[in-house]
């Protein structure tokens, strides 16, 4: 008999703080949904501390740009005081979009990571793979599938109610 000590894959510290994170992104995405937003949140840490965090707010300020990528890649920036955002993180709840995959290349973000995946936009690995494109100057370490499940319930259950 295994005991369930064991039978528990072991997880390395990164990994731990990578769901904890995600699991302020899912927060995030639920606050955007009460809203009446799409369930999408993101966040942007620095050196193990959030700098900025958000869910989607395009109904809210009439913008078709204001994913919650966008808005904690902006705020974030902002608090560096620098565009380039070397030695962050970026979290979110849905893989990014092409629009988002391009802000996260202009802003240098090393490390990406996220929970479901977009088969209809997504534009890291599931339509197209615009952030380890070997021609762009930039190329992001991308990790996805994090909260996966619970990722994609939140959205399931948003377009379900509106069904």
């Amino acid at each position: 008999m295994t005991s369930p000590l064991f039978s528990r894959a072991i997880l390395s510290p990164r990994m731990e703080a990578d769901i904890q994170f995600m699991r302020v992104a899912v927060e995030e995405a639920r606050a955007g949904a009460a809203a009446g937003e799409v369930p999408i949140g993101a966040l942007v840490v620095h050196d193990g501390r959030i700098l900025a965090r958000s869910a989607n707010r395009t109904i809210r300020d009439c913008d078709p740009t204001a994913h919650a990528e966008i808005i904690v890649i902006r705020e974030a920036a902002r608090l560096l005081n620098n565009y380039r955002m070397a030695g962050t993180t970026l979290y979110v709840t849905l893989e990014p979009c092409s629009m988002c995959a391009g802000a996260i290349i202009q802003a240098r973000i090393p490390r990406l990571v996220y929970g479901a995946d977009d088969p209809k936009s997504g534009a890291v690995r599931s339509c197209f793979e615009i952030l380890t494109n070997a021609t762009l100057n930039h190329q992001v370490e991308a990790i996805p599938g994090v909260l996966a499940a619970e990722c994609a319930s939140i959205l399931q259950t948003f377009f379900a109610a509106r069904r």
